[in-house]
């Protein structure tokens, strides 16, 4: 696979997961929705200052940690992708892997500069050890609401397919809400997901010839090369 193509697949990414973080932010008042297709897919703006699912720690040093480790995995990224290519794995690893870069690299656009950018975000309040919300419309200006590598993730895709009740028999769950499916998450999450799932099921076939490649060179190499041999 050539490098042309595999740049533009993760520019595409980045810029659609850009375009709609940006739009969602200065669009939409934090912790509101808009209705896309129906109840079941809506755009529901928030914003992560944590990992996935919203686990967060150690206040505004978690986040700086947080931050720095998404830079050493996309720095990592563009050493490995580098690597595969080089060294011709198969094209659909090839692609899940830049799906994965992909969304690392909006993520972590976000962390490093969206503090900067934006007027407003979530803040972290170290006496209620609790990040704080905003009210109003987030704009972009030259005086951000955080340092760089403090920006908050935006989140936005939000589909609440199915609602209901677990049974009141149920252990620990009994009688609470359910709903599939609960997180919010964005364009990068999707493209990390997406390129982790396909990978796990695809395993097999993605390796199968470099297995097959590797068997063949250790037959090669390891055939007992000497006068006797040679002569027989």
């Amino acid at each position: 696979m050539k490098k042309i193509h595999l740049v533009l697949i993760i520019a595409l990414v980045v810029i659609a997961d850009q375009a709609l973080k940006i739009y969602v932010k200065t669009s939409f008042p934090l912790n509101t929705s808009h209705p896309v297709a129906g109840s079941w897919f809506q755009l529901y703006f928030v914003e992560n200052p944590g990992m996935a699912y919203g686990w967060k720690f150690g206040g505004n040093w978690g986040k700086l940690a947080l931050t720095v480790f998404r830079m050493g995995a996309v720095i990592f990224g563009t050493w490995y992708l580098g690597k595969i290519i080089k060294q011709k794995y198969s094209t659909g690893f090839i692609i899940c892997a830049a799906l994965i870069y992909a969304g690392a690299l909006g993520n972590l656009i976000d962390s490093c500069f969206y503090g900067l950018i934006f007027d407003k975000g979530m803040l972290y309040d170290p006496q209620l050890n609790e990040y704080i919300g905003y009210d109003g419309l987030s704009i972009l200006s030259k005086h951000g609401y955080a340092s760089f590598l403090h920006g908050n993730v935006v989140d936005m895709l939000y589909f609440p397919v199915l609602h209901g009740h677990f049974p009141s028999w149920l252990p620990v769950w009994g009688g609470e809400d359910f709903e599939f499916f609960r997180p919010i998450f964005n364009i990068a999450d999707a493209a990390i997901s997406t390129g982790v799932i396909t990978i796990l099921v695809f395993q097999k076939s993605f390796f199968k010839n470099r297995h097959n490649s590797n068997d063949k060179q250790a037959v090669e190499t390891t055939a007992l090369v000497n006068d006797t041999t040679q002569v027989s």
